[in-house]
């Protein structure tokens, strides 16, 4: 009972980086997180420099592995997602199981992300596709 009361003031009244990085989250210098939702397996969850990360984005470790387990008892889809320095996540988005986001990327509100982001890319979409480049948006 003392347990859930201290996950729920944790989860209540600590800052989200704070509870991020109770919970296992990788947290790199100068990041600002705004959710508090790292699914069932944060520590698998690596965050890199300068990075935001807004409102209600979701962080999800594992797929849906329960579904397939009548047919093959062993198999688990869990991968780590790894964000890169210098990122703007935007509201809403999914980070689905095994992605890497690279350096300097803007992920557009409401975008699932279920593949790797390359450097310098503007993505948005469900699911992701590169939209644009972050040069390229400097530019105009």
């Amino acid at each position: 009972m003392i347990n859930r009361i201290l996950n729920w003031y944790r989860k209540r009244f600590w800052s989200c980086n704070k509870y991020a990085q109770y919970l296992g989250v990788k947290v790199g210098k100068n990041s600002l997180l705004s959710t508090k939702y790292f699914g069932s397996e944060p520590y698998l969850i690596e965050i890199g420099d300068d990075v935001r990360v807004t409102a209600d984005v979701k962080f999800f470790c594992h797929g849906a592995a329960r579904v397939f387990r009548k047919e093959n008892p062993n198999f688990d889809f869990f991968g780590k997602i790894k964000i890169g320095d210098n990122v703007y996540i935007g509201n809403n988005a999914l980070l689905m199981p095994g992605i890497t986001i690279g350096n300097n990327v803007i992920v557009a509100a409401g975008s699932v992300i279920t593949k790797s982001v390359p450097n310098d890319s503007i993505v948005g979409g469900n699911p992701a596709k590169v939209i644009g480049s972050v040069k390229e948006l400097g530019l105009r």
